[in-house]
C-alpha cells in the first residue's frame, strides 16, 4: 500500500506539472482495529483512525516535525468543502482542520472560520431553543465582533503589530467557538430517548414473558390461550403499580431538559399506557403464580407430565436460541444467511436420523413414535368419517390405534422417504451457488451473475421456461379447473412479459430488439393472480355460511396460495425462478414424505415452515442490507409511480420467502386436521418465534445504541425483523379470520 501511495502521489505531482493547480490526497480510515482484529467496539484503538491530507498546496519546513492531533471525522466535511469552495452541508457538526487553511493570509483563514461559524450556529439556533444561552454561540458573537474590528483596522491599511496581534485574537475565538459549538451539536445528534426507549422495552419484555409463561396451555389439546388481565386491574398491585409509574413518570417529563417524545403524549395517552404496562405485569405475575403452583414449567404437554423432549425439539430450541444470540454481533448480522443455511442444513440430518430409526429400528422405538402420536394431529380421513371427532382427536388413546404411517409407506414411497432430507440437503446447496449474499463474499460470481449476461440470455430462457412449467406442475394438483386454467395461462404471460422487457427469448427470436416496458403482459398476469384470489376467497367463504364442507375450504386455502405463488413468479427475476420451484418442490416432498408420516407436532411443523421461510429469504439474494432490495419489483405492471401498490409489490417480492411459506403452514395443517387446534398451536408458535427474536433485538440496539454500526448493521435488520413481522402477521390472520373452526380458539 505505501508503493500504491506514492505512486497516486506522482502521478499527481506530474499532473500539477501541466495544469497548475494543486491537488489533494486524503488518505483515511473508517475505523480502527483492537489487538485482537475486532473493530465493532468502542476501544480506543477501534474508534481512532489515522486522517493523512497530502497536497503541495501545503507548506511543510524540512524537519517541520508535527504530533498528530486528534480530530473528528466529522471535520473532514467542512474541511474539504471549504477546500473545494463548495458550501457546508448543512448538517454537517464538524469544525474545520486549521492545519489545512495555515498557510493561507489571515484575512482568509478568518473568512473560512467566520463560515463554518455562521453554519454551526444556524443549526445550532433550529435545534436548540435556548441557543442563545449556549456558550459556543456567545462565543462565536464575540468572535463575530472582534473580526469586524479587525477588518476596520486591516482596511485602513493598518500594518502595526495591533492587526497581528487583533488578527491571532480573532482566530483563538474563532477557533474555541468552532469546537465548543461543534462539542454541543455533536451531543444533540447523540441524545437518546431514553425515558421513551425503556417504557417501550418494558411492554415488549412483559409480552414476550406472557408469551413464554403461555406455552403450556396454548399447546395443550383445547390450545384456549386464557390470559388473565381482568382479575389483576382490581387487584392492589395494579393500583400500587400504576401509582408508581405515573409518580415515575410526572418526575422525568418536568425535569427533563431536552425533548421526550413520551412526555410529549396527552395526559389521558401517557395514562392508558401505564394502565397497559401495570395489568401487563400483574398478568404476568398471575401466571407465574399459577404456573409454579401447578408444577408443570418445564412439562412440554401439560396434559401429560411424561412426555419427553424428542432430538429434534432440542434441535429446534438450541437453534432458535443460538440464532437469537448471534444478533449481537455486527458480522454474524451481515452473514446471517449462513447461520440459516446451517440450522437448514442441521434440520434436514435431525430429520434424517428420525426416519431411519423409524424405519429400521421398529417396536424398539414405539414408545417414541407414541410421543409423537399424542403430540400430532391425525389425517383428514378419520374425521370426514365420523363427524363427532372434535377435540378428542388429539388424545392419546385415540391416535395409539393406528399404525405409524412410516410403516404403512410402502416400496417405493419408503425408499423416497428415506431420501427426502438428501434430496432437500441437494436442493438448498444448488440454491446456495445461485445468488450470492452477505458482504464477505457478496462480490464472488455465482449461477445468477452468469445466467444473467447478455451471452447467456438462451440458457436463462429455457431455464424460465422449465421453472414456469414445473411451478404449474407442483401447484396445480389441487385446485379447481378454473383455477388450473388461470394459472397456466398467468404462468404463460410471466414468460410473456418478461421476453416484452427483454430479459428471456422465445424460440422464433434471434435478438431482444423490441423491448417495452411490458404493461399489457403483466397486467394480463396481475388479472389471474386476483381472479385466483378471488376464487379462493369465495371457497372459503362457501364453506362457512353455505355449508361447512372441509373439502371446499381446503381447495380455497391453496387456492390463495397458488394465487401468492403466481404473483411471486411475475416479480422474481427470471434467474431466481428455480428459488420458487424448489420452495414448492421442498414444501412437496416435506408433506407427503417427512410431516405426514412421522406426525410431527403443529409446533414443529410451524418451527420448519419458519425456518425454512427465513433461509428462502436468503436464497432470494436478499441480505440484512436495504441495498439489496429490489425495487424494480414495485413497478411490475404500472407506468408511473405510484405509491401503495409499488410499496406493496416491493415488499412481497422482498419477503416472498417467508410468506410463502408461512401461507402454505396455513393450508397445510387446515388440510390435514379438521379441528382448530393444530392451527391455533401454529399461530401461537409463529406469534411466539417471531416475537423472541423482535423482542430480544429491541433491548439489544436499545443497549448497543452507541456501537459504531449501530445505524448500518443493527438498525436495517430491526427493520426487515418489523416487516417480516407485519406482513407473515397479516397472512396468518387473514387465513385464521377465513376459518369458521378456529373462530374460537
Amino acid at each position: 500500500m505505501d508503493n500504491v501511495l506514492m505512486k497516486i502521489h506522482t502521478s499527481l505531482l506530474s499532473e500539477e506539472r501541466e495544469n497548475l493547480s494543486p491537488n489533494l490526497l486524503v488518505l483515511c480510515g473508517d475505523h480502527g482495529m483492537s489487538e485482537t482484529g475486532s473493530h465493532g467496539a468502542s476501544s480506543m484503538e477501534e474508534v481512532n483512525t489515522p486522517l493523512i491530507l497530502i497536497s503541495s498546496a501545503f507548506e511543510r519546513k524540512p524537519g517541520d516535525i508535527r504530533h498528530p492531533k486528534h480530530v473528528q471525522q466529522t471535520d473532514l466535511a467542512a474541511t474539504l468543502a471549504i477546500g473545494l469552495g463548495l458550501p457546508i452541508p448543512e448538517n454537517s457538526v464538524g469544525s474545520l482542520l486549521f492545519p489545512s487553511i495555515e498557510g493561507r493570509p489571515v484575512r482568509e483563514q478568518l473568512r473560512f472560520l467566520h463560515l463554518n461559524a455562521v453554519q454551526l450556529s444556524k443549526l445550532l439556533q433550529e435545534n436548540v431553543p435556548s441557543y442563545k444561552k449556549e456558550p459556543g454561540f456567545e462565543q462565536f458573537k464575540m468572535a463575530e465582533r472582534l473580526h469586524g474590528n479587525w477588518i476596520r483596522l486591516y482596511l485602513e491599511e493598518n500594518t502595526s503589530e495591533v492587526l497581528f496581534n487583533l488578527g491571532t485574537k480573532v482566530r483563538r475565538q474563532y477557533l474555541d467557538a468552532l469546537r465548543t459549538l461543534s462539542l454541543s451539536l455533536s451531543r444533540q445528534v447523540a441524545q437518546y430517548d431514553i425515558y421513551s426507549m425503556l417504557v417501550g422495552t418494558v411492554m415488549v419484555l412483559e409480552v414476550l414473558t406472557l408469551l413464554l409463561l403461555s406455552i403450556p396451555q396454548a399447546l395443550s389439546s383445547k390450545a384456549e390461550l386464557e390470559i388473565p388481565l381482568w382479575s389483576p386491574v382490581f387487584s392492589l398491585l395494579f393500583y400500587l403499580m400504576f401509582l408508581v409509574l405515573s409518580a415515575l413518570h410526572v418526575i422525568v417529563c418536568t425535569s427533563a431538559e431536552s425533548s421526550c417524545y413520551f412526555c410529549g403524549l396527552s395526559w389521558l395517552t401517557a395514562g392508558g399506557v401505564m394502565v397497559l404496562i401495570s395489568a401487563l405485569l400483574c398478568a404476568v405475575v398471575s401466571a407465574l403464580a399459577k404456573m409454579f403452583a401447578s408444577g408443570k414449567l418445564l412439562s412440554k404437554n401439560p396434559a401429560h407430565p411424561n412426555s419427553r423432549w424428542s432430538e429434534l425439539d432440542v434441535v429446534i430450541l438450541l437453534g432458535t436460541m443460538g440464532h437469537v444470540l448471534s444478533l449481537g454481533a455486527s458480522s454474524f448480522i451481515e452473514e446471517e444467511h449462513q447461520t440459516w443455511y446451517f440450522l437448514v442444513n442441521t434440520l434436514c440430518l435431525a430429520l434424517c436420523h428420525e426416519i431411519y430409526r423409524n424405519c429400521f429400528l421398529g417396536d424398539d422405538c414405539e414408545p417414541r413414535r407414541c410421543s409423537h402420536r399424542e403430540r400430532g394431529f391425525v389425517n383428514t380421513a378419520p374425521a370426514l368419517q365420523d363427524g363427532s371427532i372434535g377435540h378428542d382427536e388429539l388424545e392419546p388413546h385415540r391416535a395409539s390405534k393406528s399404525p405409524t404411517s412410516l410403516n404403512t409407506l410402502r416400496g417405493w414411497e419408503k425408499w423416497m422417504a428415506m431420501a427426502s432430507p438428501w434430496v432437500i440437503l441437494t436442493c438448498c446447496r444448488l440454491l446456495r451457488s445461485l445468488n450470492q449474499t452477505g458482504v464477505q463474499w457478496a462480490h464472488r460470481p455465482d449461477l445468477g451473475h452468469w445466467l444473467t449476461s447478455s451471452d447467456h440470455k438462451a440458457e436463462l430462457s429455457v431455464l424460465a421456461a422449465l421453472s414456469l412449467i414445473m411451478i404449474f406442475a407442483l401447484v396445480q394438483r389441487r385446485c379447481s379447473l378454473t383455477s388450473k386454467v388461470a394459472m397456466a395461462l398467468g404462468l404463460l404471460g410471466v414468460y410473456c412479459y418478461r421476453a416484452a422487457i427483454g430479459n428471456v427469448l422465445f424460440p422464433w427470436q434471434r435478438d431482444s430488439k423490441d423491448i417495452s416496458k411490458g404493461l399489457i403482459e403483466a397486467r394480463f398476469v396481475h388479472v389471474f393472480v386476483l381472479g385466483i384470489l378471488f376464487t379462493g376467497t369465495k371457497d372459503l367463504l362457501k364453506s362457512q355460511v353455505i355449508a361447512a364442507d372441509f373439502t371446499i375450504k381446503t381447495v380455497g386455502l391453496w387456492e390463495i396460495y397458488s394465487g401468492l405463488v403466481l404473483l411471486a413468479a411475475l416479480l422474481f427475476r427470471p434467474h431466481n425462478l428455480p428459488v420458487l420451484v424448489f420452495s414448492l418442490l421442498i414444501q412437496t416432498i416435506m408433506t407427503k414424505f417427512i410431516w405426514k408420516p412421522l406426525r410431527h407436532d403443529a409446533a414443529e411443523i410451524t418451527v420448519m415452515h419458519y425456518w425454512f421461510g427465513q433461509a428462502f429469504f436468503y436464497f432470494q439474494g436478499n441480505s440484512n442490507n436495504i441495498a439489496t432490495v429490489d425495487i424494480s419489483a414495485g413497478f411490475v405492471g404500472l407506468d408511473t409511480y405510484v405509491e401503495v401498490p409499488a410499496v406493496f409489490l416491493t415488499a412481497f417480492a422482498t419477503f416472498a420467502g417467508p410468506v410463502l411459506w408461512a401461507s402454505h403452514l396455513v393450508s397445510f395443517l387446515s388440510s390435514e386436521t379438521s379441528s382448530g387446534s393444530a392451527l391455533s398451536h401454529a399461530c401461537f408458535c409463529y406469534a411466539l418465534i417471531c416475537s423472541f427474536p423482535v423482542s430480544a433485538y429491541i433491548i439489544l440496539v436499545t443497549s448497543l445504541r452507541y456501537h459504531l454500526f449501530i445505524w448500518s448493521v443493527f438498525s436495517p435488520k430491526l427493520l426487515y425483523e418489523g416487516m417480516h413481522i407485519l406482513i407473515t402477521a397479516a397472512i396468518c390472520v387473514f387465513f385464521t379470520a377465513m376459518d369458521q373452526t378456529n373462530t374460537k380458539s
